[in-house]
């Protein structure tokens, strides 16, 4: 372990200068131009690390960036994303600045200095670590993980049953924890169709699709189990016209999150058994669970365990925690294959204006990273 945080603390100007570099180049998921000039600087620093870049093709998005470090033992993947959830010129509202040991900038924790985690941890593994013993390392960078992750997921899963471990360079939790289970989730749509008519006049004529969703979200309400880490919440409705106005129709969006993939089955099939109690109103529901939960598993808590090793013999404390949030690293996880997530950098703020990581960290979380990819491939 020495020589791989002797290397990380060494080349940290390296690692900040490359995380300002990440950063300045905004690049939000809905926006393909602004997207592919990232991905392009991105592929550029993996190949300057060594690794065979290629690009997979992102649908909608702009292009996935893999890189492919070659070794022995089994593989293992590594699994980041470089798009953000902030605008182009978000930069002049949230510039990139140092302050109190903090670098502030939109996307720096969620998460382009995880990326630039996972490329010192590669260089680190590559000078320190023998070449007989280097590890087989494949390093996927996705441009749609903030909107759902539909172009990515078939690679993720085919490169997560291809290895023996996956890493995930999100954030960590506070004080640096990784994460061990992560809540899995979706969005839902119930639209219901009633019957408009003037309301002073003749109001037994229509049908409101208004209180006719009202009464299915008092039953929607009942799907709430906190003590199974499931949660199913109304957070949009619109409908109707005008107040003198039966509502022809009306909609509401649902946000379902849950902690064990058997509650995916239960809710999809509540909410898609939905009646309606007026024979006048009809209901329509789209939509599903689009993610996972990432279940705390024996394979998760072997890789945390080996991960907290690393951190021990670096002279540090490695804790675990979940999170009600997804990321790529819950798909890996549902296949059965040992995922660790928060391995990117301690901060805080991630899609809100104080948006920042803690410098003096940097290097140590990849002397982590780095070390827990040598450690891998000698089991």
């Amino acid at each position: 372990m020495t020589g791989l945080v002797s290397v990380c603390l060494r080349e940290r100007d390296w690692l900040v200068a490359l995380i300002r570099d990440l950063v300045s180049a905004e690049s939000p998921s809905d926006d393909r131009p602004a997207l592919s000039a990232c991905g392009d600087l991105v592929a550029r620093r993996c190949a300057e690390a060594g690794g065979a870049v290629e690009r997979l093709a992102g649908g909608t998005t702009a292009d996935h960036v893999l890189a492919r470090w070659h070794g022995m033992g089994p593989p293992v993947l590594i699994v980041g994303h470089y798009d953000t959830v902030w605008p182009v010129g978000q930069l002049a509202r949230m510039p990139i600045k140092e302050a109190d040991g903090r670098l502030f900038g939109p996307g720096v924790f969620d998460m382009k200095a995880g990326l630039a985690i996972g490329l010192l941890a590669m260089r680190a593994v590559a000078e320190a670590v023998e070449v007989s013993v280097r590890p087989r390392v494949s390093f996927l960078i996705t441009s749609d993980e903030e909107v759902g992750s539909g172009a990515s997921r078939a690679a993720i899963e085919r490169l997560a049953r291809e290895s023996a471990a996956v890493l995930v360079l999100e954030p960590s939790l506070p004080g640096g924890a990784v994460k061990t289970a992560r809540k899995g989730g979706g969005e839902y749509e119930i639209v219901a169709r009633g019957v408009s008519a003037h309301v002073g006049v003749e109001p037994e004529k229509g049908a409101s699709a208004i209180h006719e969703l009202a009464r299915q979200i008092t039953a929607i309400e009942a799907l709430n189990d906190a003590s199974r880490g499931r949660s199913v919440n109304v957070g949009v409705i619109e409908g109707g016209t005008r107040p003198n106005v039966v509502a022809e129709i009306a909609r509401a969006r649902v946000d379902v999150r849950i902690s064990q993939l058997a509650d995916a089955a239960v809710v999809h099939e509540a909410l898609s058994g939905l009646r309606s109690s007026n024979p006048r109103v009809t209901l329509e529901v789209t939509s599903g669970v689009n993610r996972p939960p990432m279940e705390r598993a024996a394979g998760v808590v072997r890789l945390y365990e080996l991960a907290r090793g690393v951190a021990r013999a670096m002279g540090d404390e490695l804790a675990e925690g979940a999170t009600g949030g997804g990321s790529d690293g819950n798909f890996a996880a549902a296949l059965g294959v040992p995922t660790l997530d928060g391995l990117g950098a301690l901060g805080e703020g991630a899609h809100a204006l104080h948006e920042h990581v803690m410098l003096n960290e940097l290097p140590r979380r990849a002397a982590l990273v780095a070390g827990l990819v040598a450690r891998l491939n000698v089991g």
